[in-house]
């Protein structure tokens, strides 16, 4: 088994990479690396895996902490950070069966062939839904319709005709391997292949199904509904347990793996928990103060204005943002105000504001009067 790559490494960033460039490197790679766009590419179902692999921990604040002080042992339960010894498997992540098989079979032959014949997950799978702003605030259901790969009914996924069985390779003996032993100068030596007759299965099937041809599963339309909880944002990952493809030889099923777009709202903004809203006040409201109402989802806040207010100042509603789905902690609201200039006026809307301006002293406008004094 190769050594994990570097987490950053896998998504192309740097160490210390902020939540949203993760996000962003994530869309990325795993967009590139989708099986969909590539059917037949073993190596980029791998790395499809790798890049799911690597967000899932840096995408969790408590996970990526661990792994930058500790790396790949902060976040491995059988490296001595996570309790329980995994045998030889669970070794610093090494598979010492993969040293015996270099050596043509050996200790490892009958231990890697009992692996390929046994369970296997099966494939995971990746869909992209857009939801709406307040959806993701908020929380939803949803109902999609995905396309994959389900057990074939006819057959229960062995592949047989109905009233039919399989049986044992006779090439192989059952293991889905077949050793071939060369005599070199420097001894004899085994080399462990792959059985041809079987494919690897170590059982033949003589009748294949009618509908799945003998693969076991059939590609078919399916729904699945899916709760979105509130506080979700754009990157998002949701998994599904088990709703990917099935397995092989009784493994269980892969994961279905749901990446959320979040529509943009016309009014509100928003930067991980806290949103931001630009609200608008007449020049009255910003001069003498006055008590406003804020436009918030479900409810309204009110929020009192000093005298004197310029625009572009900003005010915080705390605890008003959004809530986070994994603490259950609330980000705030930030409202800028925006001093509205009348632009349509009547002739006596213009002479109320001409003798305002002339009543009006020259400390009024202190800035106004000073920078108007200023000399180049």
């Amino acid at each position: 088994m190769a050594e994990k790559r570097d987490y950053y490494e896998v998504l192309g960033l740097q160490k210390g990479a902020s939540e949203d460039e993760i996000k962003k490197a994530f869309r990325k790679m795993a967009m590139k690396y989708h099986p969909d766009r590539n059917p037949d590419d073993k190596e980029a179902e791998e790395k499809f895996k790798e890049v799911n692999e690597a967000y899932a921990v840096l995408s969790d604040p408590d996970k990526k902490s661990k792994y930058d002080r500790f790396g790949h042992a902060g976040v491995d339960p059988n490296a001595g950070f996570g309790g329980g010894a995994g045998g030889f498997d669970g070794f610093g992540g090494f598979d010492f069966s993969d040293i015996f098989d270099m050596f043509g079979g050996g200790f490892g032959g009958g231990r890697r062939s009992q692996r390929r014949n046994g369970p296997m997950k099966g494939r995971d799978l990746q869909k992209t839904l857009t939801i709406e702003f307040t959806e993701a605030i908020f929380g939803c259901e949803k109902e999609i319709e995905i396309t994959k790969m389900v057990k074939c009914k006819t057959c229960n996924g062995e592949g047989t005709a109905p009233g039919t069985s399989k049986h044992t390779c006779d090439a192989c003996g059952g293991t889905g391997q077949v050793t071939q032993v060369s005599n070199t100068p420097f001894g004899r030596i085994q080399n462990v292949t792959t059985c041809s007759k079987c494919g690897g299965t170590g059982q033949i099937i003589d009748t294949p199904c009618p509908d799945c041809h003998g693969a076991g599963a059939v590609r078919k339309k399916v729904k699945i509904k899916i709760n979105i909880p509130a506080g979700v944002d754009r990157d998002s990952v949701i998994p599904i347990r088990g709703q990917g493809e099935p397995g092989t030889n009784g493994g269980p099923n892969g994961d279905l793996y749901i990446v959320l777009d979040v529509k943009s709202h016309s009014t509100y903004k928003r930067n991980g928990d806290d949103l931001y809203l630009d609200l608008p006040i007449t020049f009255d409201q910003a001069a003498l103060g006055a008590k406003v109402s804020v436009p918030g989802f479900n409810e309204t806040y009110s929020y009192t204005i000093p005298a004197g207010t310029q625009t572009g100042s900003n005010f915080r509603l705390k605890g008003k943002g959004v809530k986070n789905p994994r603490t259950g902690r609330y980000g705030d609201l930030y409202v800028k105000v925006i001093v509205e200039v009348p632009t349509k006026l009547s002739s006596k809307d213009k002479k109320t504001i001409q003798k305002m301006a002339n009543d009006l002293s020259d400390k009024a406008y202190p800035k106004v009067n000073k920078f108007s004094k200023l000399k180049f």
